[in-house]
């Protein structure tokens, strides 16, 4: 007998004979002999519907009563889908977030969940019912019992929540696809359905905008353990499971809200390698690491600034014992690279630095909190280290740094994050990829039938903002994030150019990192108003972008992964304006309107595609 925690969206109860269709999967569950909580979203449309209604009273309505509008919406359905649990004979009752026990901070429309009271729902468990629990709402703390909502989300960040608070033997997330495919079906019909995925991975592809879990809901499940399996709600289909390793032990008081980083990682054997002043064209990085991958060149971290004129810069790191062939392979393919008309100009100088070292910090808290990586950058600054580059994923923001500050930079990071030393990691291979089914958890080491590449996603809903000529000295980084984190923006990627010039005597870089696209205008004008009086150059703002990703665990050890992917842009001469990576996801930002086919193009090229067309229900 299992606990199982099940949740329903809004497509899959959007009307009574749905509704009824769940109340028979549910039924026929309980029958297996499982004890179960059901949760679910407002029907179909409805919430949007209350959206509507709101706005038409009030331009700008007011958020505390707008959670008190929006949370009527699961109220009908826990109300309906009780009732026809009852008609089947099944004892069941509904349950609002409140009811529940799902007490969260005092924060209307965006709330994050501080812990759940399980006695009543254990209680309605150990009689025999099925508790049916309104998502994506919760109260917050006894002196204001406020109604608030959890935001974009939070019917699935609901239903994880309480499957770790319950210590549910797994959470399983019904949905109009049948489980986690390789890419939007909407873009690629013949998108392949996965039997398995990472937390890790599917933090990667949720936060890239895979609309099937949300990141919050992922993130809850890493932290905790807690097994999901994402089925559709219309088949008896296996769906696709999302796997953790086994957590260390995590407190469920301040189950959203706890420390955001989990270990400081660092790796002293890296070297990086720069190409600077490189032409701005398609098929550039494709060369350079098509080469790179024939000498089996393995490469860590790759960046690619922002361009200035029509050249660019683009640098990459390896481990210290292959660094004479990175740099005999930029070295060869240089002079190619650089204009017919001007074989001896400085175009395509091949830059080594040795001596630095990867400094990270990683953990699944840190989606959606903008002063993580600030407070990192602050932290590197107070300690006098510099940052040479950067690199960010959702679950991890790396630094190289001069090596003869790693140890002060990893104290000052443990320090300021409260990390023990036992937390503490080095370099490390990521999580398995696969599993064999029906397995709960994986363990650390990556199966050899899995492919590198699990799911390539797009992000069209991106700006990308650039400051020109930033001092390059401790602590900038961390003033301009910390002033991005103070305005409640998050920072996707995060690029700092590698050419560096004089200007009043002055060592100055270039810096660009993407944002919402709804936060650009906001960002670009007060970012402006403190270059001014920083002295810091031009900031410009370029909402005409994409992001396509590649995304998986067993990327570590495959050096011609990061080619594969250049080639595939470069042959539909998709122009590449930056890149930046982590150890299991590559991003490249490109133009909008070639987002679509930068998908479609690299998805073909992975050979991702199966043969199996999903239509994704209305």
């Amino acid at each position: 007998m299992a606990l199982i925690v099940q949740k329903y969206g809004g497509t899959s109860v959007g009307s009574v004979e749905r509704i009824q269709a769940v109340a028979q999967r549910v039924y026929k569950t309980v029958n297996a002999g499982n004890s179960l909580v059901v949760v679910v979203s407002a029907m179909g449309k409805t919430t949007d519907g209350l959206v509507k209604l709101a706005n038409e009273i009030s331009p700008n309505p007011n958020r505390r009563e707008m959670d008190m509008l929006l949370s009527t919406g699961e109220q009908v359905t826990i109300a309906l889908l009780s009732m026809a649990l009852q008609e089947l004979g099944q004892p069941a009752i509904s349950m609002t977030g409140a009811q529940v026990g799902i007490v969260t901070e005092a924060e209307h429309s965006r709330a994050r969940i501080l812990h759940i009271e399980t006695t009543r729902l254990s209680r309605h468990i150990n009689a025999g019912k099925v508790v049916v629990v309104a998502g994506f709402q919760g109260i917050s703390s006894a002196g204001e019992m406020e109604i608030t909502t959890l935001g974009r989300g939070g019917s699935d960040t609901s239903a994880v929540a309480i499957a770790a608070a319950l210590g549910a033997n797994f959470c399983e997330i019904y949905t109009d696809v049948p489980g986690i495919l390789t890419t939007d079906p909407r873009l690629v019909a013949e998108a392949q359905l996965m039997d398995a995925i990472t937390c890790n991975e599917m933090l990667e592809l949720a936060s890239l905008g895979a609309k099937v879990l949300h990141p919050r809901a992922v993130e809850i499940a890493r932290n905790y353990g807690v097994p999901l399996v994402v089925r559709s709600s219309w088949t008896d289909a296996p769906g696709t499971w999302v796997t953790s390793a086994k957590p260390q032990g995590r407190s469920l008081i301040n189950l959203e809200i706890a420390r955001p980083v989990d270990a400081v990682e660092f790796d002293t054997n890296q070297a990086k390698v720069a190409l600077l002043r490189v032409p701005d064209k398609p098929g550039v990085a494709a060369r350079l690491f098509g080469e790179i991958s024939r000498q089996k060149v393995d490469v860590d971290l790759i960046i690619q600034s922002v361009h200035e004129g029509n050249s660019n810069d683009i640098a990459f790191t390896v481990t210290t014992p292959i660094l004479k062939r990175a740099e005999a392979v930029a070295a060869a393919i240089a002079p190619a690279l650089r204009s017919q008309s001007n074989p001896k100009s400085d175009e395509a100088e091949v830059m080594v630095e040795n001596n630095i070292a990867k400094v990270s910090i990683a953990g699944a808290g840190m989606i959606g909190r903008p002063g993580v990586a600030a407070k990192m950058f602050a932290t590197l600054a107070e300690a006098g280290v510099n940052i040479q580059m950067i690199s960010t994923s959702e679950v991890k923001v790396s630094c190289v740094v001069d090596a003869a500050e790693c140890d002060r930079a990893v104290s000052a990071l443990r320090s300021a994050f409260e990390i023990e030393a036992g937390e503490q990691g080095s370099r490390g291979a990521g999580e398995s990829p696969c599993i064999d089914f029906p397995l709960p958890l994986c363990s650390s080491a990556p199966l050899p039938n899995c492919p590198p590449v699990r799911g390539v996603a797009l992000d069209m809903n991106q700006a990308r903002l650039a400051i020109r000529q930033l001092p390059d000295r401790p602590g900038m980084a961390a003033k301009l994030f910390g002033l991005l984190a103070k305005h409640n923006i998050s920072v996707d990627m995060i690029i700092q150019s590698q050419r560096c010039r004089v200007i009043d005597s002055i060592p100055r870089r270039d810096i660009a990192f993407t944002v919402s696209r709804i936060d650009g205008e906001s960002a670009k004008k007060m970012l402006t108003q403190v270059a001014a009086e920083l002295g810091w150059g031009e900031v410009v703002l370029d909402s005409a972008i994409a992001k396509v990703s590649i995304v998986g665990a067993g990327m570590v050890g495959h050096p011609g992964v990061a080619a594969k992917m250049f080639e595939a842009l470069a042959q539909h001469q998709i122009n590449i304006q930056m890149i930046a990576t982590s150890e299991i996801k590559i991003s490249c930002v490109v133009a909008q309107e070639q987002g679509v086919k930068a998908l479609q193009a690299i998805h073909a090229a992975f050979e991702l595609a199966g043969s199996e067309k999903f239509v994704v229900p209305v």
